[in-house]
């Protein structure tokens, strides 16, 4: 498994100055001001002041400056020592305490200490992790009791559609497997056109139960769950995009998108 995630890693490392270069991150928007979070997350986590919230899989931690832009304490974590480096420049840049940790999910117990009053996660980010139920537990471990944890994530049910071919062709499982879906691709969501020397990656299928039932099982309260017809990046072809920067089935077909709410009694 730590071949899988090294791989995983080399990959997102060169991919931290691509996204940081590309308009859909817009670096200098962000600088300027602008907040990265979406509003099914701010509606869904309300307000923030003073808590301390944990932000797991940060990448290059805009999504994490955006929360102590609203209030929060917020503590950035991601695998990749590259987006840590540029995420702590931007956190300095931007003028907030944010602080970043550079772990894997799995090992972030031996790099941090305390509890939180949210643990957050959000888009892109349950396919890089193999055991869902080790997650869970991850995550049970640094919420504080009476706190919240959030997800906001691209729905399972889309993955099982071919993203090159029109009509929605099931081309993928749905259902897990501990094998994962291997990669070998230029581009990146951010850059479709842009050549990477790491074109290697492993993904994991996780079903809607597997997720509910991992929080459940790591003794969470399951509070709310949500489905949205949008989606971040165009997956799809037929998709389109709309004025708020996201994608849309034409009729609203399908969820692209789910959260899940949850507390620690």
């Amino acid at each position: 498994m730590s071949d899988y995630y090294e791989t995983n890693k080399k990959r997102w490392n060169e991919l931290v100055a691509i996204h940081a270069a590309s308009d859909d991150y817009d670096m200098e928007g962000f600088l300027a001001g602008q907040n990265t979070v979406k509003p099914v997350e701010i509606k869904a986590l309300g307000d923030v002041t003073g808590k301390s919230l944990l932000h797991l899989q940060c990448h290059f931690g805009m999504d994490t400056i955006s929360w102590s832009r609203l209030g929060a304490n917020a503590t950035g974590v991601d695998f990749s020592d590259t987006a840590v480096e540029l995420a702590t420049e931007l956190a300095r840049k931007a003028g907030t305490d944010t602080k970043f940790v550079c772990s894997n999910v799995y090992d972030l117990k031996d790099n941090l200490e305390g509890e939180f009053d949210i643990v957050f996660t959000s888009i892109g980010v349950l396919c890089w992790l193999q055991d869902i139920e080790g997650w869970a537990k991850i995550i049970e471990h640094f919420l504080k009791s009476g706190g919240t944890f959030l997800i906001y994530e691209s729905h399972p049910f889309m993955w099982v559609f071919d993203d090159e071919a029109e009509g929605m062709k099931i081309k993928y499982r749905y259902w897990h497997m501990d094998e994962p879906i291997v990669w070998d691709d230029d581009g990146t969501y951010a850059n479709k056109e842009a050549k990477v020397q790491n074109k290697r990656s492993y993904e994991w299928q996780h079903t809607v139960s597997d997720v509910v039932n991992s929080l459940i099982n790591a003794g969470l309260v399951i509070q709310e769950i949500g489905e949205y017809p949008d989606l971040w990046w165009q997956y799809l072809p037929e998709a389109e995009k709309q004025e708020d920067g996201s994608y849309l089935i034409p009729g609203n077909m399908l969820p692209q998108m789910w959260s899940v709410k949850a507390g620690k009694p």
